[in-house]
């Protein structure tokens, strides 16, 4: 891990950055001629999440420093409808706002995917108010002495990062948003009953954000994700921009089957609309052409591409059995499958700290996914995925121009 007292430097090199003059809109709205982004991709998730606070503009300039080709906006909404990154609805648990009184009396309980919260929610208080607010590690075995010095970001800071960044590295900074809980934002009601925002209101205003910063264009260094279906179907109707169908689920059995449970099982809209689809059945033969047909690549969380196996043998040896000693049985199929379809394939997530199924070395286990043919990779720890993508036999094996392939072969509109 760097050394803290380079992350102390951050904010003085950002400001430096931040008086450079703005990239010109050329460079971004009319990239039609430029060849699309080389695969497979290092992508920041939250930014460089595994030395900074998630989602704040230090974690991102971090993950681009440490080579990241894009990074990752969660977004979701504030009481006066403007898009800040964070994880979640909820904020307790990556800001200090628990250390505000002013706020105290904002902590309540909602539904969120049918799932009962108590938390304080940043759709019930206004930028302004949020900007009051600061960032916080919310890993407890991760660095703790960067809580409380960095805001949270809008979307419009964030793209500005992205673009200076590009800027005075030579290279382009693709950026990679998250719709977070679609359904959640659409469904919300205010003090009168009255719906908060409403439907699409999120997608619309995202949209118009993307293409006046972008251009309408499947070349752009933008892709839009999201673990629901139904917004990604109305975007595929508005925009060029490529789209993300994310797949999730609650955990991984020990003969390597996927567990799904609720409210990890399904897309969310799907259980509002009474769908039985689950998550793994979008990764079916059906399930993909159905996905094909309104979005340009599938993230599924990476249990799905590699099937490991729970046999109660040491592998490295260290005195214990945990989930790094899995019997890696190799692809279950999906990559190659969804490939055959023209559907690019982003996983995740890659931690140097936690979750390596099969895998004690996080850049050996980010290696074997990028040798297997991955298009792209979330993790914590950027340099780890360069390091890792350097060391793969995929690397520069999969470049491509953009346009002709996936939905973009369909008169959609």
């Amino acid at each position: 891990m760097p050394k803290s007292y380079a992350f102390r430097l951050l904010p003085l090199a950002l400001a430096s950055s931040f008086a450079m003059p703005a990239i010109a809109d050329a460079d971004f709205k009319h990239p039609h001629h430029q060849p699309h982004k080389q695969a497979p991709l290092v992508i920041g998730h939250r930014g460089a999440s595994g030395y900074l606070p998630e989602h704040t503009l230090e974690s991102y300039a971090k993950a681009i420093e440490l080579g990241a080709d894009f990074i990752e906006p969660d977004l979701v909404l504030t009481k006066d409808g403007k898009m800040i990154a964070r994880h979640e609805p909820m904020i307790g648990a990556t800001t200090d706002v628990a250390s505000h009184p002013e706020f105290a009396d904002r902590k309540t309980k909602r539904m969120l995917d049918g799932v009962e919260v108590e938390d304080w929610f940043a759709s019930d208080f206004t930028l302004a108010e949020i900007k009051t607010l600061r960032a916080v590690q919310p890993r407890a075995s991760r660095p703790q002495e960067f809580n409380g010095l960095y805001q949270i970001p809008t979307l419009d800071e964030v793209i500005t990062l992205a673009k200076r960044q590009s800027r005075l590295s030579g290279r382009t900074i693709g950026i990679y948003p998250e719709i977070k809980h679609s359904t959640y934002h659409a469904d919300l009601r205010n003090a009168s009953g009255r719906r908060q925002f409403g439907r699409h209101y999120f997608e619309n205003r995202l949209l118009a954000k993307l293409h006046a910063e972008y251009g309408n264009s499947e070349c752009a260094p933008v892709f839009i994700q999201s673990f629901e279906v139904g917004n990604l179907q109305y975007l595929s109707k508005k925009t060029e921009i490529n789209l993300v169908q994310l797949i999730d689920a609650d955990d991984v059995n020990a003969d390597g089957s996927i567990s799904l449970v609720p409210p990890y099982k399904q897309p969310y809209d799907f259980v509002k609309a009474g769908d039985s689809r689950t998550f793994a059945d979008l990764l079916s033969e059906d399930g993909l052409d159905f996905v094909k047909s309104y979005a340009d690549a599938i993230g599924p969380w990476k249990p799905y591409l590699v099937k490991t196996v729970a046999d109660n043998v040491d592998r490295n040896n260290d005195g214990v059995v945990n989930l790094n000693d899995r019997r890696v049985d190799g692809s279950t199929g999906v990559l190659e499958m969804a490939h055959d379809k023209g559907l690019k394939v982003h996983t995740w997530t890659f931690r140097n700290d936690a979750s390596g199924y099969g895998f004690a070395d996080p850049q050996a286990e980010m290696t074997y996914y990028y040798d297997l043919g991955v298009d792209g990779l979330f993790t914590d720890f950027p340099d780890t995925g360069v390091a890792a993508r350097d060391a793969s036999t995929n690397t520069g094996s999969n470049i491509e121009s953009c346009g002709h392939r996936g939905r973009h072969n369909r008169q959609h509109r």
